[in-house]
């Protein structure tokens, strides 16, 4: 017979795994992860081996609260953070995320909008990777892995997608040359391939890599800016010039109708595919038990 105090705790249990307690728990402590990472990487912008280390320190620690929020609260396995599927799906994000951007730098070259003025040494490449760490792992962890996954087990997965988009687009609005239109433009390229992205392979190694990849050959190798940020220099001195709507702008390339197109076709190709996998959550109330 069940005693009273394993009821009580059966009971707060319950509480605790309501969707919107989840998000809160798990999504609070993620969200703070990210402003005091950019506030360490920004105190060590003169040492680049100094931010790298508070980037990495700062994913390990959300990496530490993820987990233990998902054996301890939910009581189940971090199945999305398997490690059997990490070296592959990883993998394929850096080069896809990698390939985007230098795809959109690539038409803008044959329309004539964008050239090389020179280069820069190649250790201005090493600051960018604290960026792509915190980026990739931080918002990955807090966009896919606790608003995407808590909202699709609860509404189903059409209804993650364009709520988690959504959010993910407009928190870029608090960057210093922010849009309306680059947050809209965010919310459905980027949004539509990272959940994908997640969907197809049920696991965050993808995800991971392609935000990191985008944001690191965005800002180390083309020297561009990043999601409405502060330029900083990269290896290549570029030159950008034309309508905003095919470059940019002061936002940078995400705000183009070029990654737009580029980003949302592999989006909508990555969502197909886990469609046929049969990776779709319905909402809970079609759910079976």
């Amino acid at each position: 017979m069940m005693n009273e105090d394993s009821t009580e705790t059966s009971v707060w249990l319950r509480i605790l795994q309501f969707p919107l307690i989840r998000l809160v728990l798990l999504g609070a402590p993620l969200f703070l992860c990210i402003p005091f990472s950019n506030t360490y990487m920004e105190e060590n912008k003169g040492s680049a081996v100094a931010a790298i280390v508070a980037a990495t320190a700062m994913a390990a620690l959300a990496m530490c609260i993820y987990f233990g929020f998902v054996r301890w609260i939910e009581r189940r396995e971090v199945k999305e953070l398997s490690l059997s599927g990490m070296p592959k799906e990883l993998g394929i994000g850096l080069l896809v995320g990698a390939g985007l951007y230098s795809g959109c730098m690539l038409i803008l070259f044959l329309l004539g909008m964008f050239r090389i003025d020179g280069f820069n040494p190649v250790s201005t490449m090493l600051p960018a990777i604290a960026l792509a760490i915190s980026s990739g792992f931080l918002e990955e962890l807090l966009f896919r892995g606790a608003l995407f996954r808590i909202v699709e087990e609860w509404l189903g997965s059409w209804v993650s997608i364009i709520i988690s988009s959504a959010v993910f687009g407009l928190t870029h609005l608090a960057n210093p040359d922010a849009t309306l239109t680059g947050a809209l433009f965010i919310s459905v390229e980027a949004g539509l391939l990272l959940a994908a992205a997640y969907m197809l392979t049920r696991r965050l190694w993808m995800s991971i890599g392609f935000h990191m990849a985008w944001n690191y050959t965005q800002s180390a190798v083309f020297g561009g800016i990043v999601s409405g940020g502060v330029a900083e220099p990269g290896l290549i001195k570029p030159v950008l010039e034309g309508p905003v709507l095919l470059t940019g702008g002061n936002f940078g390339v995400e705000a183009s109708l070029t990654a737009f197109l580029l980003c949302t076709v592999t989006g909508v190709i990555l969502l197909v595919m886990a469609k046929r996998r049969g990776h779709i959550v319905p909402p809970f109330w079609q759910q079976k038990n």
